[in-house]
């Protein structure tokens, strides 16, 4: 019996593409820490436990939700005729139970952090779910699905703070106190909202880029089919160098010192490395670019700001 769950589990895990959790994880996770670095990044158990509810259940909604409305074009399309809905492996009234159980999942979690999450929970769901229609009238469906990804930052640090500070009772006057203010600021998780979401353009780009004649065939929309593959790819690259500009921006409101600017020289190279093997257009190279460089990327990123936080002492400053 308990094989028989855990089979179930790993089977709607692979519905939602579970591991993919780990491209948006991290940022959340960076945003509570900075949010609790007063407390070396730690917000407590409780919240901790809440922000990664919250976040795994709005995940799995959204996705669920787009297996759901997009089960008639994964049918017809070869590289996703064996997902689950279309191969007959998973009910549809399961997919659509699994994606309402986790829509709740993010409330419940939503109204034990504080009221503004609450508040602001709906809107959330809508934006996850919302992206995945878009495809049918907009050429714009990748900013939709990076500013459904950019909520995982602000969420995370509204989680912690319960507010977004964007102007300064008082600063005492000195540069030092500015710094301070900045770093416990609402423009440190909107900088790395809007990092996030450009990051999310440029590589959901490069994904589509496999699906072009399909979604040019049954009227899908997006930027690659708006430009073409090799125009919407230089968009990407330009995406990525100001997602890497947004991480800049991120480590001067921080305050953060060397591990940072190593951990950021890294992760350019392997922006630069990612869009080496998109132009390729193999699906071996996309699916290397896609998945592995940008999972290496997000948890590289979650590790520096680690080091940063976790070792204030290290005073060595490259600025």
């Amino acid at each position: 019996m308990l094989s028989t769950l855990f089979r179930s589990i790993w089977h709607l895990g692979s519905f939602v593409k579970f591991s993919h959790t780990i491209f948006a994880l991290p940022f959340a996770l960076v945003s509570m820490i900075l949010a609790a670095r007063e407390n070396y990044g730690w917000p407590g158990g409780r919240v901790f436990g809440l922000i990664i509810l919250a976040m795994i259940s709005g995940r799995t909604c959204a996705m669920a939700f787009n297996r759901i409305v997009d089960r008639r074009f994964d049918a017809l399309n070869p590289r996703t005729a064996g997902r689950h809905l279309p191969a007959g492996t998973l009910s549809l009234s399961s997919a659509w139970t699994l994606c309402i159980l986790s829509a709740i999942g993010l409330l419940i979690a939503a109204w034990a952090l504080n009221p503004l999450c609450l508040w602001l929970a709906p809107v959330a769901l809508f934006l996850v779910c919302f992206y995945s229609v878009t495809k049918r009238f907009t050429d714009f469906t990748q900013i939709w699905l990076g500013l459904a990804l950019a909520i995982a930052p602000v969420g995370a640090w509204l989680a912690v703070k319960g507010t977004l500070l964007l102007w300064p009772h008082s600063l005492g006057g000195t540069g030092e106190s500015l710094r301070s203010w900045l770093s416990g600021s609402g423009y440190v998780p909107l900088s790395l909202a809007a990092a996030v979401m450009l990051w999310l353009i440029g590589f959901d780009i490069i994904y589509a880029t496999q699906d072009y004649e399909f979604d040019r065939s049954q009227g899908l929309r997006s930027l690659v089919t708006r430009w073409g593959p090799n125009n919407a790819l230089g968009v990407a690259f330009l995406a990525h160098l100001f997602t890497w500009a947004g991480f800049v921006v991120v480590g001067f409101l921080s305050g953060f010192r060397l591990a940072y600017w190593i951990g950021l020289t890294l992760i350019l190279g392997l922006l630069l490395l990612e869009h080496s093997l998109a132009r390729r257009k193999t699906p071996e190279a996309i699916n290397a670019a896609f998945f592995k460089l940008n999972a290496t990327i997000s948890l590289t990123y979650l590790v520096v700001v680690v080091c940063e936080v976790w070792f204030p002492w290290f005073k060595l400053k490259v600025y």
